[in-house]
């Protein structure tokens, strides 16, 4: 059985759900979360309409967005994302977050609250070259960094290796995100705003998989561009909370079983081979949107604007999920897919008693 140290994984990660009304000022409260979620990753998706994903954290100010979908520059809208608040954020008039009518959701990750993880030592960031704020408990950080064009490293704090890197040049456009997974090697990465496959990349990462400390940086402009504004997004899996990793599909619509020692919330799948008829968009599910009922449908593209769909169908599970088709985004036969998986609920507590099963 998975013991977890996260007994209420609602602390950590949450889903809003809400519909526009072109209101300014407007407050959007995480209420399950009883006055204390200020999220420190705020994604945003239209469901009913097409639009750019929009990524904002608390390192940037609250006005500036990086599309998940494209290779844009960071983007700055004072009517989009006004503020972060101390359970929830407060959105403008802007039709990417509050279009009359129409429904969205906003999935959002809580860091430290804005506040800048302490250094061992002024040297190790002399000339602040990086802005790093880390959650160790919940697998999460941030660093906003400078790139130098040359090989080097860039710390993540999470006191071990995460599986899951995720970074984007907002100097400049024309520059994807680069990412890079546990289902990887040092010389691979994969594009968060591409359909394409894993490529070879021995200059993305300086061909050095990521250690407990830091995240190794070559010379390639999509990673470590010299004089460039970058944003870098790590997670590591947390026993009995997250999940990142990958398995193999069997085309059947009686689909994998994924076992994560937890019931999903939310759920990040993506195709990465390069086999036969490929086709590998980066699909989002959440137990939200689903209603908490099984099979959850609603499925948002991270690397396309589309609205909602409904045709991609996965059991949220007690102990993990399970593909219900077999269609290219998460079950074609030999198909490699590499996930993120964060939980609702955790199979078995920190005090060793199993939920209820479900």
């Amino acid at each position: 059985m998975a013991y977890t140290t996260i007994d209420d994984p609602s602390e950590y990660f949450t889903t809003l759900l809400y519909t526009g009304n072109a209101t300014d000022d407007r407050n959007l409260t995480n209420d399950a979360n009883a006055g204390d979620f200020q999220p420190d990753l705020l994604w945003i998706k239209e469901r009913s309409s097409t639009s750019s994903h929009q990524l904002h954290d608390s390192i940037r100010e609250s006005s500036k967005a990086v599309m998940s979908d494209n290779n844009a520059a960071e983007d700055v809208d004072a009517n989009r994302v006004q503020a972060f608040q101390s359970n929830g954020f407060q959105v403008g008039t802007a039709s990417t977050v509050n279009q009359d009518g129409i429904t969205m959701v906003a999935w959002q990750w809580k860091g430290t609250g804005g506040t800048r993880t302490a250094f061992a030592s002024e040297a190790d960031n002399a000339n602040n070259e990086y802005d790093l704020h880390a959650n160790q408990a919940a697998g999460f950080s941030i660093n906003a960094y400078v790139g130098t064009g040359a090989n080097s490293t860039v710390p993540h704090g999470l006191g071990a290796a995460p599986d899951f890197v995720v970074t984007k040049q907002r100097s400049q456009g024309s520059r994807g995100w680069t990412t890079w997974t546990n289902a990887f090697s040092g010389t691979q990465a994969i594009d968060l705003n591409e359909t394409g496959a894993v490529y070879t990349s021995a200059t993305s990462w300086n061909s050095t998989v990521p250690s407990s400390s830091a995240v190794s940086l070559g010379t390639r402009i999509g990673t470590n561009e010299d004089g460039r504004n970058f944003i870098m997004y790590c997670f590591r899996s947390i026993k009995g909370y997250s999940k990142i990793g990958r398995y193999v599909g069997n085309g059947s619509a009686n689909g994998p079983f994924i076992y994560t020692g937890f019931k999903p919330a939310w759920v990040l799948v993506k195709r990465f081979d390069t086999g036969s008829g490929f086709s590998g968009a980066w699909d989002i599910h959440d137990s939200t949107r689903g209603e908490g009922v099984n099979p959850t449908n609603e499925s948002l593209i991270a690397s396309a604007t589309n609205v909602e769909s409904d045709d991609q169908p996965l059991d949220f599970l007690s102990n993990g999920w399970k593909v219900r088709h077999d269609l290219q985004g998460a079950n074609i036969s030999g198909g490699s897919y590499l996930y993120y998986a964060i939980a609702e609920s955790p199979f078995v507590s920190s005090e060793g008693v199993p939920t209820t099963a479900r």
